[in-house]
């Protein structure tokens, strides 16, 4: 067998097995920032009680599936209702990395 046949078979196989994952649903979270709080703090919100997060107004968010980084993006509207831009797509070594 060719050099180019085994490369055209092992991508027929690396797409079969990407195929079987796309039925997979993942949890996609936004997050805005995060604060760290004692909980006596935790314990006196009310409404209207406002926490600085680490995160400055402008900063992109970071997109996460299933806990792990994918990407940073910002908030967009989309008719209604919120949406997501993504602006940095995080390389799949990085990803691999955190996992």
């Amino acid at each position: 067998m060719s050099d180019e046949t085994e490369t055209k078979n092992e991508e027929n196989v690396g797409y079969d097995n990407l195929r079987i994952l796309e039925n997979i649903e993942v949890n996609l979270t936004v997050e805005v920032g995060s604060a760290e709080l004692k909980i006596r703090d935790l314990l006196r919100l009310n409404e209207g009680s406002i926490i600085e997060l680490d995160r400055l107004a402008g900063d992109p968010l970071d997109i996460l599936a299933n806990g792990t980084m994918i990407a940073k993006g910002e908030v967009v509207m989309v008719g209604e209702r919120f949406g997501i831009r993504f602006s940095e797509i995080v390389s799949p070594e990085k990803r691999v990395e955190s996992l």
